[in-house]
């Protein structure tokens, strides 16, 4: 979800050793952030990172990996896309051996380190892709949003799908239908309906097995306990729910009152049980010279206690709107099995 404006801020942001990110002179600062942030800032994670619409930067629609506390490797596209309209970065995983799996609105793609494209799938006219998730080798699941929408098992040597699902949606407005949907280690879909406030689970026949209310799901993830973990786009929130579609746990504005939450966009829940998040500020503050005093990323803990918090808007470590985000010292994206009879 992008919507716009454009317009440049600077940028406070220095980390302070043990300290955490200076922000910018109180004089000028909104209360949109504390003025010292938790955590090492760029040097707590290393992370690949992307993130919709920044109309600051229309030529360079970017993704970056992050190690040692710098940006140590950009790939970037235009915002405007060669078939007409926009494209924007919305799903990046890095994969086990080194290239970079991501949706670009107009389709999906798969980049080397020598930022070669490896894998292309362009989108038809009238539709759009914003979820790309690696199951092995050989073989992407892409979300194709339109009339009808399609979740596609894409074999990426072919550039064929070997299996369409067509997915039911009473949302008109393509760009609404959908956004991060996962396989789960099971071989099913869970697909958040981002447009109908609720989250379907799916075998690969498009038979429904599951289903959960939850307003604007951006994202939905099964864990390892089989709970799911819910995005909440802009409602802001991220939630954990058991199989009877009950609350387990859940953090909203009112657990964090010192970080203004915008849209929550990518969530992943860590090994040692923190959870680790996206605040999307671009349609909730118009003004791009106020971005600068927002933070991106949030981690905190099963106690709802911040421990990392991320605000990056300066030069050369600029890294614009936050959408999606993997720690890569959680290790590499597992594979998964699936059933494409």
């Amino acid at each position: 979800m992008w919507k716009r404006m454009a317009g440049v801020g600077m940028l406070m942001g220095a980390a302070v050793a043990g300290l955490g990110q200076a922000a910018p002179p109180a004089s000028t600062q909104p209360s949109l952030s504390p003025a010292v942030l938790p955590g090492k800032g760029l040097a707590e994670h290393p992370f690949l990172y992307a993130g919709e619409y920044d109309t600051r930067k229309p030529e360079a629609q970017s993704i970056f990996l992050v190690k040692g506390g710098k940006i140590v490797w950009q790939y970037s596209i235009p915002m405007k896309a060669e078939r007409g309209g926009i494209q924007e970065f919305d799903d990046a995983t890095m994969l086990p051996d080194g290239n970079v799996l991501f949706s670009r609105m107009s389709g999906a793609g798969i980049v080397s380190p020598e930022k070669k494209l490896v894998w292309n799938y362009d989108a038809p006219v009238g539709t759009e892709v914003h979820s790309a998730q690696y199951l092995d080798k050989d073989h992407v699941l892409i979300m194709r949003n339109g009339t009808p929408a399609q979740a596609m098992i894409m074999n990426i040597r072919s550039n064929q799908p070997e299996k369409v699902v067509e997915i039911p949606t009473t949302t008109k407005a393509i760009h609404g239908q959908f956004r991060h949907i996962r396989m789960t280690p099971a071989g099913t879909l869970l697909v958040p309906h981002l447009g109908e406030g609720k989250v379907v689970e799916y075998d690969l026949s498009g038979k429904v097995l599951w289903q959960a209310a939850a307003a604007n799901p951006w994202q939905a993830l099964r864990l390892e306990n089989g709970n799911t973990l819910i995005s909440g786009d802009a409602r802001s929130y991220v939630r954990e729910i058991n199989a009877k579609g009950e609350t387990v746990w859940e953090l909203t504005q009112k657990d964090v009152p010192d970080y203004k939450l915008f849209n929550i966009q990518g969530a992943e829940r860590l090994k040692n049980g923190n959870t680790v998040f996206c605040s999307w500020c671009a349609n909730g503050l118009k003004d791009t010279k106020q971005w600068e005093h927002t933070v991106q990323v949030l981690e905190v803990t099963p106690e709802k206690k911040v421990v990392w918090a991320l605000r990056e808007w300066t030069p050369p470590e600029d890294l614009g709107t936050a959408t999606s985000i993997q720690l890569l010292d959680e290790g590499d994206v597992p594979a998964i099995r699936f059933n494409d009879q």
